[in-house]
């Protein structure tokens, strides 16, 4: 297979680390990727952290549903991850954009999270602006908390905070700015939440 050019692949990626703040951590995380269905992404984990791969909305749902689950054990969870997209040669696991739309998780259970962001559209001289307006969008959506160096506080319940950084991902590229990087740390469950 050639090298893919940057943008020529709508394959959405996903690389991250949980951290559950226990000395159980073995167990929150087997839990947590038992607890989710990952048949419609492709899925690979090192000794440092997992990648999953796939259609944006099957990425985007698995990596609520884990965050979710891990986060139902009540212990304190820590969540770190890159979301990309249009990234060059970036092939494995194209057979998933074949899947339908069907979302496979589906638990609505309510969760406070804290969380932070930080956009990279790549190439685009007027990233700034693409920024700013995401930014202004997670205001609209009720779940803006903080600006701050090098990234935007984003909070509230897990479900309206992942629609948020779904739908930024989403309209922070263009056709002509295709490769979008997108940083994500998140806490659940942490005792300085207070009773938020």
């Amino acid at each position: 297979m050639e090298p893919l050019h940057c943008g020529t692949s709508p394959i959405v990626g996903f690389r991250f680390s949980l951290h559950p703040m226990t000395k159980d951590f073995i167990k929150v995380i087997k839990g947590a990727l038992k607890e989710t269905d990952t048949s419609n992404v492709w899925m690979h984990t090192d000794d440092v952290s997992t990648v999953i791969r796939g259609k944006q909305n099957h990425v985007f749902n698995v990596a609520k549903a884990l965050a979710l689950h891990a986060a139902k054990t009540g212990e304190h969870v820590a969540l770190s991850g890159t979301f990309s997209i249009g990234c060059p040669g970036d092939s494995s696991g194209d057979v998933y954009l074949e899947k339908d739309d069907v979302l496979l998780n589906t638990d609505s259970t309510k969760q406070y999270v804290s969380s932070q962001f930080a956009l990279y559209p790549m190439n685009n001289p007027d990233y700034m602006a693409v920024i700013y307006r995401e930014v202004e969008r997670a205001k609209q959506r009720g779940v803006f908390n903080d600006s701050m160096h090098y990234a935007s506080g984003i909070h509230g319940d897990i479900h309206e905070v992942f629609n948020f950084y779904e739908e930024a991902f989403t309209h922070a590229r263009s056709d002509e700015h295709r490769h979008l990087v997108m940083t994500v740390s998140m806490s659940i469950n942490s005792p300085s939440h207070g009773g938020a």
